[in-house]
């Protein structure tokens, strides 16, 4: 696999056995996208990677919305206050050709790595907005202030959610009895992130099996 952030040439360059892959042929694809990020940020799969370092090693600008100074007091405060669930962040070009990502200082860690995260893999794996839209929710309950096309947004999720928790280490923590708790905490990510990349590499059953024998 090949692609670009900003000026920086990604490959992957790694061996992958079929078994260390979800099912699926999407979500193959998205896992090798993803391990392809794991392996520009130099970062195994069973330990847990730093969006903001990543960012930074493929030249993008991040910053919190209150470091805009061409943004009014009302505007900043309508965004932190009554409209700080509409929405959690964003990236756009600057004139040099590097890319800025705004993010939303009101959410906590864990929902800021993932949006991080999803605005990184927009921009590694070229996608471009297609307007603006009215503030609506997705199928996960996310609210959204901008519209890209609905694969390009499943992509870009899907790809950044395994690169926040690889499948391969995902079912190793799994084998060894973690529950979805202890794995969110390893790799620094929300629980509901955990659930949803359990259920879609079909390993919802497995962890379902092991609560009820645990309970």
């Amino acid at each position: 696999m090949a692609g670009s952030i900003g000026r920086v040439k990604i490959s992957y360059t790694l061996c992958v056995l079929v078994r260390d892959l979800p099912p699926g042929e999407k979500w193959r694809k998205f896992e090798l996208k993803a391990l392809g990020l794991r392996d520009f940020a130099r970062v195994r799969i069973d330990l847990p990677l730093n969006p903001f370092e990543l960012a930074r090693f493929a030249n993008l600008v991040v910053i919190k919305i209150e470091q805009l100074e061409s943004l009014s007091v009302a505007a900043r405060e309508h965004l932190l206050g009554p409209a700080a669930e509409s929405w959690s962040g964003g990236a756009c070009s600057l004139p040099d050709g590097s890319k800025l990502v705004i993010l939303n200082p009101t959410h906590g860690p864990t929902r800021t790595n993932a949006t991080l995260m999803e605005e990184i893999c927009h921009v590694f794996l070229g996608h471009q907005p297609n307007k603006l839209s009215i503030v609506t929710k997705d199928e996960r309950g996310r609210v959204m202030s901008r519209e890209y096309r609905k694969t390009d947004e499943e992509e870009a999720y899907g790809v950044g959610a395994a690169c926040l928790v690889p499948f391969a280490a995902l079912k190793k923590l799994l084998f060894l009895g973690k529950s979805s708790k202890q794995i969110a905490a390893h790799f620094r990510v929300s629980r509901e992130l955990v659930e949803y990349r359990m259920k879609v590499t079909r390993l919802w059953q497995r962890f379902r099996k092991q609560t009820e024998v645990r309970s």
